[in-house]
């Protein structure tokens, strides 16, 4: 897996101490919900993050690669 841009939106508007929580992430606040951005290496480090989400207790909403490039990628293997 190359790496990949990803878009991880969560619920709610979030402190910072909790923003540093997902270090390497790029949070981004705006309404109701915090989207965070960044690069993620592997499967792996995917995992990480979204466990690190849970842990803190955070409602996921949506994770999606955020370049076009890595979306077309997957459509053309499946």
């Amino acid at each position: 897996m190359e790496p990949t841009t990803y878009r991880i939106c969560v619920r709610g508007r979030l402190t910072k101490r909790l923003t540093a929580a997902l270090e390497g992430m790029t949070p981004q606040g705006g309404g109701a919900n915090t989207v965070f951005t960044g690069e993620i290496k592997d499967q792996a480090m995917l995992y990480g993050v979204l466990d690190r989400v849970r842990d803190l207790g955070l409602e996921l909403i949506s994770v999606q690669p955020h370049d076009m490039t890595s979306i077309r990628s997957f459509e053309a293997r499946t």
